[in-house]
C-alpha cells in the first residue's frame, strides 16, 4: 500500500497547484506578446529556484551556483539542438542529466563543508561557469564542438505541442509543476526522512545508519537536475542565450529571493521567481530604472531575516489562517 502522506495536499501545495492551473489555462490568453516572454522565463526560474530552496529548506545547505548550472543546461540544450536532429524532450533530458552530474562533481569538495565554506565553494563554481560562458559563448548553430558562428543564429526547434509562445508558456508551467511534484515525492519518502535527520544532527543521522554522503550527493543531484531543465527550457524560449544572464551574482540574488519568498513553501518559490523576473520588467514598463529592484530585494531580505523566517509565503499563510480562524469564531457565536 502506498504511503497516504504521499498524496496529501498541503495548503502550500494547493496554492502551488492553483497557480500552475492558472498559468496553464488562463495566463497565456491574458498576457500580451511582450509579457509572454517574461512569464515564460519566470516559469523557468521558478524551476531553478525550487532546486536552491529545496537544498536550503531540507538540508540547510546554501548553493550559490544555481543560475550558473542553468547556463550549463542551456549550453548543452543549444549544442544538442543545433548538432543533432533529436526531439526536444531528449535534448532537455540530456541537458538536465549533464547538470545533475556536474552538481555531483561540485558537491564532492563540499561534502565536509557547510555554511559559509559551502557557499563559497559553490560560488567559485558559478564564477568558473561564468568565465566559460563569457569565453566560449553559447552555441548558435556554428560548426565544431562549440558551435559558434557570426551573424544570425540558426532556428531553434521547439517541441511539437508548444510551437506558439502561448503553448510554450503552458509547456514550461507543466514542466515546473512536474519538478515540484518530483521534489515533493522525495521529501515524503525515505530520502526526505534522511534529509530531516541530517539537518537536525549529522552525528545522530550517522548513528542511525543514514549514509550522509549519499543523501547530500542526492540533494545536489536533484538541484542540478532542476537547474539544467530550467536552463534548457529557457533556451527553448529564447532560441539563443547570452552569458550576461548567468553571471555568478545572479545565483546569489536567486538564493536571497528564495529566502525572501519562503524557501519552505512552494508559494515562496513562485514569489521568488516573480520578484526576480517580473518586478524588474514592471519597473521598466513604468519608466523606472530596473536597478531599483535591488533596493527592494535588499529591504525584503532584511525583513525576512529579522521578522519573517518563513518569508513572504509564511506571512501570507499566517494571515490566511488568522482570517479563517476569525471567521470560524464569528460563525460559532
Amino acid at each position: 500500500m502506498p504511503d497516504a502522506r504521499l498524496f496529501h495536499v498541503t495548503p502550500s501545495g494547493a496554492a502551488g497547484l492553483g497557480f500552475a492551473a492558472f498559468a496553464v489555462i488562463a495566463l497565456p490568453s491574458l498576457a500580451g506578446n511582450r509579457w509572454l516572454s517574461v512569464f515564460t522565463s519566470t516559469g523557468c526560474f521558478v524551476l531553478a529556484a525550487a532546486g536552491v530552496a529545496f537544498m536550503y529548506a531540507r538540508l540547510g545547505m546554501v548553493s550559490l551556483a544555481q543560475v550558473g548550472l542553468m547556463g550549463l543546461g542551456g549550453w548543452v540544450m543549444l549544442r544538442l539542438n543545433h548538432a543533432f536532429d533529436w526531439p526536444f524532450e531528449v535534448n532537455l533530458a540530456a541537458a538536465a542529466l549533464v547538470t545533475m552530474v556536474f552538481g555531483w562533481i561540485m558537491a564532492l569538495p563540499a561534502m565536509r563543508m557547510r555554511g559559509l565554506y559551502l557557499a563559497l565553494v559553490t560560488l567559485m563554481a558559478a564564477g568558473g561557469l561564468e568565465i566559460m560562458f563569457s569565453t566560449f559563448q553559447f552555441p548558435n548553430g556554428g560548426e565544431g564542438f562549440w558551435g559558434v558562428k557570426t551573424g544570425s543564429a540558426a532556428a531553434f526547434r521547439r517541441p511539437a505541442p508548444a510551437q506558439s509562445p502561448e503553448d510554450y508558456l503552458r509547456y514550461v508551467a507543466v514542466c515546473a509543476t512536474l519538478g515540484f511534484l518530483f521534489i515533493e515525492a522525495h521529501r515524503r519518502l525515505s530520502p526526505g526522512r534522511a534529509w530531516a535527520m541530517i539537518r537536525r544532527s549529522k552525528a545522530a543521522a550517522m548513528a542511525a545508519g543514514v549514509n550522509v554522503t549519499l543523501y547530500k550527493l542526492w540533494a545536489f543531484g536533484i538541484s542540478g537536475l532542476l537547474a539544467g531543465g530550467a536552463g534548457g527550457l529557457l533556451a527553448g524560449s529564447l532560441g539563443l542565450l547570452d552569458d550576461a544572464t548567468f553571471r555568478a551574482p545572479e545565483s546569489v540574488l536567486l538564493f536571497a529571493l528564495a529566502v525572501v519568498g519562503g524557501a519552505r513553501s512552494w508559494l515562496g518559490v513562485i514569489i521568488a521567481a516573480t520578484l526576480y523576473r517580473i518586478l524588474p520588467a514592471l519597473l521598466n514598463n513604468w519608466g523606472v530604472d530596473a536597478d531599483l529592484s535591488f533596493v527592494i530585494f535588499g529591504a525584503g531580505l532584511l525583513h525576512a531575516v529579522i521578522t519573517a523566517p518563513d518569508g513572504i509565503a509564511g506571512q501570507v499563510g499566517g494571515l490566511a489562517r488568522a482570517l479563517v480562524s476569525g471567521r470560524r469564531q464569528e460563525a460559532a457565536r
